[in-house]
């Protein structure tokens, strides 16, 4: 079962948002409104792409070496200059 990316890139968001976010299985599923079979398929594919990891008392974290990448943004009227 293939997950919609709107769906992954809200939960990496909300981990991304929380420092520290650790969710059991249940908790997942109450905290994004999800049936068991989705949100297990959200859960396994995140900890395939390595995003998240599952602890040894069974929660979902996010993984150690995950950074959130930073923001690129254009605005208008607005010019950049490189400082070196």
């Amino acid at each position: 079962m293939a997950t919609p990316a709107s769906l992954l890139s809200r939960i990496r968001g909300e981990y991304l948002e929380m420092p520290g976010l650790r969710l059991t299985f249940a908790q997942a599923c109450r905290l994004w409104d999800m049936e068991a079979t989705t949100c297990r398929a959200v859960l396994e594919e995140l900890t395939a792409e390595r995003f998240l990891h599952r602890t040894e008392d069974g929660a979902y974290s996010v993984f150690s070496g995950t950074r959130p990448a930073p923001a690129n943004a254009t605005l208008p009227g607005f010019r950049t200059s490189r400082i070196l």
